[in-house]
Order: C-alpha cells, then structure tokens, then sequence
C-alpha cells in the first residue's frame, strides 16, 4: 500500500472533492437552508425569515441548491392563490444530513454558549443523541491519524520539472 501523503505536493487540486462541495454549500446562507430544509421547513419565505437573510439571498441559495440537486421545487396552490413553489430534499439533499449533524454536533461542542445547545437532536426511535464518527467500511472507529491516502480513480499527478524543489519526505537529488 502507497502512501499518497507522501507524495502530496504532486497532487493537483483541480477536482478535490471537498473544493467542489464547498462551491456548492460553502456559505453560511447555504449551510443554514439545508439545515432547515432537515428541519422541515420547505416554503421561500420561511426559509428567509429562519435563516435570517433577505429575500434576493434566499431566492439565490435556493436556485443554486436546486440547480445543484439538493432540493427540487415542487409546485402547490392554496386555494384563491396562484402557484408557487415549496423546495424538498432530493436524495442528494438527504445524503448531506451527516454533514449538517456533524457541524451541529461540533458546534454543540465547541461553539454553544456556557448553557448549553439551544436544542438536541435524537433518533426518534430510541431517543439516543444524533452523532456523527467517522468508520471504515468494516465498521471500526477511525480517528484522526490512523487513515491512509490511497490513490482514487480521479486523482491527478502534477507533472514535476527540473525546476521544482523536491517534496520535503523525499531525499533531495544528489548534485
């Protein structure tokens, strides 16, 4: 088994992984609607006024989120009122929900006031706290410092010239 870390000053990132999700959710009024739309809050306005942000910031997230996949606009009509549109999770949205517990949960241990979290999430269940650990495909725990970079089918190798200083791990080329 390779190392990549070892190598990590050849890695390009022009398709990191967590780059790419980041131009998708990487702001503060994304990550916020998504939290609500897990909440269930579905309706524009009241994901403004949840949020905290004014109606043109809202009618843009929503339309990236969308264009994105996150949410889907579903048309309804209440009686006496015109169509409009409430956002749902697609199954790509729904697959973001270990994303949104763990910000809570890290929020709940590093950033809550000295009372506490305003609120717990729980299995509805069991009524055992959410949490979020990170697990190998086996199901053991994994923690920081005990993974491995191994080489992915996306990864792409910077080429290295004359010029370029050696990576730090690797001898320097004998003169």
């Amino acid at each position: 088994m390779v190392d990549l870390l070892k190598e990590r000053d050849a890695w390009s990132m022009a398709n990191c992984s967590v780059a790419r999700a980041l131009e998708v959710v990487g702001t503060r009024s994304a990550l916020l609607i998504m939290r609500e739309a897990f909440l269930g809050t579905r309706r524009f306005q009241d994901f403004a006024e949840r949020v905290g942000i004014g109606e043109a910031v809202a009618a843009g997230r929503l339309k990236e989120l969308t264009a994105a996949g996150l949410l889907e606009k579903v048309p309804y009509r209440e009686p006496g009122q015109r169509t409009r549109y409430e956002y749902r999770l697609t199954d790509k949205g729904r697959d973001f929900l270990p994303v949104i517990v763990a910000l809570r949960q890290w929020g709940d241990t590093w950033a809550a006031d000295e009372q506490g979290p305003p609120w717990i999430a729980t299995h509805k269940d069991c009524g055992a706290r959410l949490q979020v650990s990170v697990r190998c495909a086996d199901g053991h725990e994994v923690r920081q410092g005990e993974t491995v970079a191994e080489e992915g089918p996306g990864l792409i190798l910077t080429p290295r010239d004359a010029s370029s200083p050696a990576p730090a791990s690797s001898p320097a080329p004998a003169s």
